[in-house]
């Protein structure tokens, strides 16, 4: 299934300041969830960002705020956020029907509410370089079971391509030079 980016919308599930220090590869899925956020806004892709009991566990990463502005974001008590009514209501008035998911816990908050918008015919795309758990096994049984689910894992990049389509007009130039280009060369770790 291929990523249109008039059907798409991006969600960052607890990507929460509190978290962050004890999560493995937290700071590549801030990183990664912020670059991803970036293409998503230049390319009018609406841009989600929940956060779990944020008393408890911080606001959303400072850097992701900063890189985020004109983000949408959720405050909830359930760790699927699709269970939450009003974001239900939101995202079903939204149109968007193809959902690309990162953020944490991958194992929990991210996997229920990858099931929960599975179960209410979404289709998830689970964003592997910036879905993390505490231990990275849990990332990867999460990851493998959201594909049971009926989930696809992908890339930013294949995100953004994807959302792009082509290469011969301007929206295409601008999103190279802002965020394909200075990417290229980073090393990236993928959670399998």
């Amino acid at each position: 299934m291929r990523l249109v980016r008039e059907k798409s919308l991006l969600l960052i599930v607890d990507l929460q300041a509190g978290l962050l220090p004890v999560l493995d590869g937290g700071e590549q899925a801030v990183g990664e969830a912020s670059w991803l956020g970036g293409v998503a806004s230049a390319l009018e892709v609406p841009v989600w960002l929940t956060e779990q009991y944020p008393k408890g566990l911080g606001g959303s990463e400072p850097r992701l705020r900063e890189a985020l502005e004109g983000a949408l974001y959720w405050e909830k008590s359930r760790f699927d956020a699709h269970a939450e009514p009003d974001f239900a209501k939101a995202l079903a008035q939204s149109g968007r029907h193809q959902v690309v998911l990162c953020g944490a816990e991958a194992h929990v908050c991210v996997l229920q509410t990858g099931l929960g918008l599975r179960e209410a015919g979404y289709e998830v795309f689970w964003l592997a370089e910036a879905t993390v758990s505490r231990r990275r096994e849990e990332a990867s049984l999460a990851r493998r079971r959201i594909e049971r689910a009926g989930a696809w894992a992908v890339s930013a990049d294949m995100a953004a391509y994807e959302w792009l389509e082509r290469c011969d007009d301007a929206c295409f130039g601008d999103v190279h030079r802002r965020f394909l280009k200075p990417r290229s060369p980073r090393p990236l770790r993928f959670f399998d």
